[in-house]
């Protein structure tokens, strides 16, 4: 099979990020609602995996939401995190299938752009070696941007997550050039990486309204969502929510293999 044949025929994964179940239980300091249940819950409405991200601040997921994440789960846990010691010392000691090394700031609200691999090549590659090593799967989440596709690829990173933020905001916002603009970047940038030999995901922002031009590349394998499953989950439950995202994901991943 060629890998043009692969990408067409590839089933696309849905990701479900369970971090905001945890924003709600924090923001009144109790014991629920616990993202632990959420993401057993996802498991059995048919998510391929759970993602949740453990900030340096621990603003919403816990190390202990970590722990009962790998003893509950029987799908795939991502971890995404901050290439900082301390993360990477939480990675060796739960060895999560995957890891999704992401930019942090203390001030931002959410994951503001991609990771800078470019500039930090070096320690980035020292930075993942062991991570590899004992045998997770590592991501990097960037913009869709060639120099950093290729800096994925040269420090052996598997697998690009490709920020999906600017498209899902100059739609929100009506900037439909911009929108357009930013869903041709990352359709050239998606079968870039794949050329280099990178499995390619995609998140950030994605809603029913965003998610079906992103389901239809062929190169994507992957979408993470979580913030937009989680609040329409506040008022239809999160399989519906779930199931109706996948009933998108996979109508547009059908057309765009008739096409």
């Amino acid at each position: 099979m060629t890998t043009s044949d692969a990408t067409t025929t590839a089933a696309l994964r849905l990701g479900v990020n369970i971090d905001h179940v945890a924003t709600v239980r924090n923001a009144r300091g109790s014991a629920y609602p616990d993202p632990v249940r959420a993401a057993l819950l996802a498991q059995q409405a048919g998510a391929d995996g759970i993602t949740a991200h453990l900030r340096e601040d621990r603003r919403h997921i816990g190390d202990a939401d970590i722990e009962r994440l790998m003893q509950g789960l029987t799908i795939p846990l991502n971890l995404e995190m901050a290439a900082t010691p301390e993360m990477q010392q939480i990675a060796l000691r739960h060895v999560p299938h995957a890891v999704c090394l992401v930019p942090e700031k203390r001030e931002e609200r959410t994951t503001e752009g991609g990771l800078e691999v470019a500039r930090e090549e070096n320690r980035l590659a020292h930075f993942i070696a062991p991570l590899r090593e004992a045998g997770c799967r590592v991501s990097i989440f960037i913009a869709a941007d060639k120099p950093q596709i290729e800096a994925a690829a040269r420090i052996g990173a598997p697998v690009v997550e490709l920020h999906t933020g600017a498209y899902c905001d100059a739609h929100a916002e009506g900037r439909l050039d911009d929108r357009d603009t930013e869903l041709r970047r990352l359709t050239e940038m998606a079968a870039y990486a794949t050329s280099l030999g990178l499995e390619v995901h995609a998140g950030h922002g994605l809603t029913y309204d965003t998610v079906e031009p992103i389901a239809a590349l062929p190169e994507i394998r992957e979408l993470n969502i979580g913030h937009f499953l989680i609040g329409e989950a506040i008022f239809v439950g999160l399989p519906a929510a779930m199931a109706e995202m996948r009933r998108l994901m996979d109508a547009a991943r059908a057309q765009a293999q008739k096409d």
